[in-house]
């Protein structure tokens, strides 16, 4: 072989290995707000992008519009340091992250990543986006599922890939009722999404409303309110992703996310940074679309095994059931329960308003006996709110009619029934025989003093 054949074959072989070709880099033009308007390099929505900052660091955001030659970006984090033409850093989109049971007990933020000072969990890698199911595929919802409060558990019973919202004005009692539901509910997991709550509600949710009963089978995935709209909305669809994860590895799991309001608010502010119109009340129109494609996520799935049941608090601003979002959710929805701020006035918790609540697959999974006793507790819940309001002024004459005579006389065993204190959980089956004891008039023992 001649010395030229043999310095061939060394640049053959030198020319076949991995060589670093260069990177291409590009600039920022425009900051607005928090909108920041990049050219100069090749980017596609959804990619991630390291933008310099003064000092030397870098600031982490994503692509969310495009606009001609330019790509409009939104940082994850509150922006600082940025300065005209800085250099930006298209970065290769993470397509998955690791998951593993060893998630169970931590906290993490909307990337997975920890909050709670513990390392990194390592896993299976687990790519972020999913398929949704076929609907004609999935399993129906043909099993109740015992959340632990008496109330829901006997009047609401939900079922096992059931979608509910916990429709609530601000300080009615509805992170109780979650936590309540994280620690009692019969699942093999919880995933708690905080979205957009207070930094301090993080942490009293954590130790109170959780404990350490509760904390064991939990992931939490916190992103609070002082966090970017984009982390807030990657926080509520991680929540989403780890859930079907389980679901689909045959785990009955509860999904409590906490607000589904705050997540649309997030995607309001997006929307309107990049242009959008606002079309309801400062809605843009990918506010509702996004919130209709993240709660079909929720649900049963195509395996035998296996269930995800979601609850999602909506925030009722003002105690106003006629929000947008409110009436967007409520008819997406499995059901619904609403939580009164009259009823929480007088000391009543949970302040579970049976009379507005529904669970729409009751039928489904309750049986016939049981579905008459609820419609009778309502009948008379419904009756007496109407006359509440006379009986000190002596407005109501007994033997007028005689279901207001029966609201009347049961209605203090059924304000019983639906009282609970938040460290008493109540089975279904226990809800079930005092259910039958009440609508037979003969339940009425009280309560032990509820919290608020």
């Amino acid at each position: 072989m001649s010395l030229l054949e043999q310095r061939l074959q060394l640049a053959r072989a030198a020319l076949s290995e991995d060589l670093d070709i260069g990177q291409v880099y590009g600039r920022l033009l425009k900051v607005t707000g928090n909108l920041l308007e990049v050219s100069g390099c090749r980017l596609v929505m959804g990619q991630r992008c390291c933008i310099d900052t003064e000092g030397g660091g870098e600031l982490e955001a994503e692509v969310v519009a495009l606009d001609r030659e330019q790509a409009l970006l939104l940082p994850l984090r509150a922006p600082s340091g940025l300065y005209t033409g800085a250099r930006v850093r298209p970065c290769t989109s993470e397509s998955s992250f690791s998951i593993s049971p060893l998630l169970l007990g931590r906290i993490v933020d909307g990337l997975m990543r920890p909050l709670d000072g513990l390392p990194p969990i390592k896993g299976q890698p687990v790519s972020w986006q999913q398929r949704v199911p076929n609907p004609l595929l999935r399993r129906r919802v043909s099993e109740p599922l015992d959340v632990g409060v008496r109330a829901i558990n006997g009047l609401l019973t939900p079922g096992k890939g059931q979608r509910l919202g916990l429709f609530a004005g601000p300080g009615v009692g509805k992170s109780v009722l979650l936590g309540m539901m994280a620690r009692y509910t019969q699942a093999d997991v919880v995933v708690v999404g905080l979205i957009g709550e207070r930094g301090r509600e993080v942490r009293e949710f954590i130790d109170d409303c959780l404990g350490e009963q509760g904390r064991a089978k939990t992931l939490v995935i916190a992103a609070p309110a002082d966090q970017s709209p984009l982390m807030r909305v990657r926080a509520a669809e991680s929540c989403h992703r780890v859930a079907e994860y389980f679901r689909d590895q045959g785990k009955d799991v509860l999904l409590l996310m906490d607000s589904l309001t705050r997540y649309v608010q997030a995607q309001r502010e997006i929307g309107l940074a990049v242009g959008e119109p606002p079309v309801a009340r400062g809605y843009p129109p990918s506010a509702f679309s996004s919130l209709t494609e993240l709660v079909e996520r929720a649900g049963n799935g195509e395996q035998a095994t296996g269930s995800l049941t979601a609850f999602y608090t909506v925030l009722a601003e003002g105690d106003d059931q006629q929000d947008p979002v409110a009436d967007a959710a409520r008819a997406i929805l499995d059901g619904h329960v609403v939580l009164s701020r009259q009823l929480a006035e007088q000391g009543h918790y949970p302040a579970i308003d049976i009379g507005a609540s529904i669970s729409r697959v009751m039928s489904k999974v309750a049986g016939p006996e049981h579905l008459l006793q609820a419609v009778q507790c309502k009948r008379w819940f419904g009756l007496y709110q109407q006359v509440r309001e006379l009986l000190p002024l002596g407005g109501i004459q007994s033997g007028k009619s005689h279901e207001t005579d029966e609201a009347i006389a049961n209605y203090p065993a059924l304000a019983a029934f639906l009282q609970q204190h938040e460290h008493e959980p109540v089975s279904l089956t226990q809800a079930l025989e005092q259910l039958a004891l009440l609508s037979g008039g003969m339940y009425a023992q009280a309560p032990d003093q509820p919290a608020a």
